[in-house]
């Protein structure tokens, strides 16, 4: 039986004026050692950040993305769920 440990990819809609206002995209991600903010980008390219989660072992199980009201072909963001597990060692038998 594995033991996990849990984290989660936020990419959110960083612009608050004009028509790009959904153009640029704020990478934070939420583990347990704390949050990390892992930049901004000027389009929706999570893939890069997805890539740096999985080198450090990280896999994504489930994705959630939240429209703009009235404009169902605008994101306002995109939360990934992921898990690692946690090598035998690491983990307290007392748990």
């Amino acid at each position: 039986m594995d033991n996990w440990e849990y984290a989660r990819l936020e990419y959110r809609a960083a612009g608050t004026l004009g028509e790009d206002r959904y153009m640029d995209w704020t990478a934070t991600f939420h583990h347990p050692g704390g949050v990390l903010r892992w930049g901004t980008d000027e389009r929706f390219d999570d893939l890069r950040h997805l890539n740096r989660a999985g080198a450090a072992g990280w896999q994504a199980y489930n994705r959630a993305a939240i429209h703009v009201m009235g404009e169902p072909h605008r994101l306002s963001s995109v939360t990934y769920s992921m898990r690692r597990p946690i090598p035998p060692n690491l983990v307290d038998p007392g748990a």
